[in-house]
């Protein structure tokens, strides 16, 4: 069985599932999207100018705690959409936790938008630099009060060797929170091979990562923890087939196994 490890949520449903066959991938898990690409009329910069613009905004961590909160929860539901449409092609996701929350805020979220829905873990999280980084400690903790679940950071640009750095540093400090390096670092890959070779907790994501020599080095290095992804829609499901697949059933096994309890309580908000 092939296993998408992160897909955003695409529109319509039915063309993702479609792209999904004809990658011959058989399940994917999904992640929350604020902007929808995939709607452009064509792949030129005109069409895709104001979706991607909506993602810049928000890689850069320009927009306000409540108001990017409150998108989350409009998007949560979008997300909850497909996975009750095709519960065989999407049979988990990770739900979305705003960053900057203090401890007690975060924790009642992730009780109330991802335990509630039933979700495997949190994120995707992008820090908008260095500094934001030291923000995931708090999730790490929250993380660790519900049951352990793992956490999705984004690990590209604007996040730099210092961020990932201090990204693994949190993950020394919380050894039993699975955190996966999303893009595997990015032009840091090398660093990101060795936290990730050096703690057990930590995980290398294979989507959209800087070149194809960074994915074979983690192959070659951590096999056991590299996780076939692809991104989408920004990144395309058939070409990521191309690269070698890393045993996958048996990583998403182990990492989601503490969370199968929470499956009955997917219901609405």
């Amino acid at each position: 069985m092939i296993i998408d490890s992160i897909e955003h949520v695409m529109l319509p449903t039915e063309s993702q599932v479609a792209q999904l066959d004809e990658a011959s991938v058989d399940q994917a898990v999904l992640f929350t999207t604020t902007p929808h690409p995939e709607r452009a009329a064509a792949a030129t910069l005109k069409d895709i100018e104001s979706e991607m613009t909506v993602l810049y905004k928000i890689l850069g961590a320009t927009m306000d705690v409540a108001t990017r909160s409150s998108q989350m929860v409009g998007i949560i539901e979008e997300m909850r959409r497909a996975m009750d449409a095709y519960p065989d092609r999407f049979p988990a996701a990770f739900g979305p936790v705003p960053l900057g929350l203090d401890q007690p805020h975060t924790h009642e979220w992730v009780e109330r938008h991802v335990l509630t829905n039933g979700f495997v873990g949190l994120g995707e999280f992008t820090p908008g630099d260095d500094e934001q980084m030291r923000d995931i400690e708090i999730v790490a903790t929250v993380s660790e009060e519900c049951g352990r679940l793992p956490l999705w950071v984004h690990t590209f640009t604007p996040v730099t060797r210092r961020g990932i750095r201090t990204l693994g540093d949190i993950a020394k400090r919380h050894p039993h929170v699975p955190i996966i390096f999303g893009h595997g670092g990015g032009y840091s890959w090398m660093d990101t091979v060795a936290i990730v070779h050096d703690h057990k907790n930590a995980w290398f994501d294979l989507s959209a990562v800087f070149s194809p020599l960074s994915a074979r080095v983690a192959m070659n290095e951590v096999p056991e923890r590299c996780l076939f992804g692809t991104d989408a829609p920004y990144g395309d499901p058939v070409l990521s087939r191309a690269l070698p697949i890393p045993s996958q059933r048996p990583c998403l096994a182990r990492m989601y196994s503490d969370f199968s309890r929470y499956k009955h309580l997917r219901r609405a908000i």
